[in-house]
């Protein structure tokens, strides 16, 4: 599956709009990682933890996504969004991730 952020591919030519889709994921961060980020943002540095998981949500909503295109019948997924968003609730921090595109077949 081709997946770009770019509305279209140099040297193909949509045959095809398929839709708008999605891809979610939100993954909590355990309290570790919140001690360890607190630690680096005290003394500089960046925080491996938050990275990790950052791109772990990222994979989960772009995989949700192209299997959202593939059930399509999609080619590719141009003009992809990808959206960070940090969720604080009573229980530690939440990381949410969405990703949108637009599916299509290409000639």
């Amino acid at each position: 599956m081709i997946t770009t952020t770019t509305p279209d591919l140099p040297g193909r030519e949509v045959a095809e709009i398929k839709g708008v889709i999605t891809g979610e994921a939100i993954l909590g961060v355990n309290i570790f990682r919140d001690l360890f980020a607190g630690l680096r943002d005290i003394i500089g540095g960046r925080s491996g933890g938050y990275q990790k998981a950052l791109r772990e949500a990222r994979d989960h909503a772009m995989n949700d996504m192209i299997e959202e295109a593939q059930t399509l019948g999609a080619d590719a997924v141009i003009a992809i969004d990808i959206d960070y968003e940090s969720i604080d609730t009573q229980k530690g921090a939440m990381l949410m991730v969405s990703c949108s595109g637009t599916a299509v077949t290409l000639r």
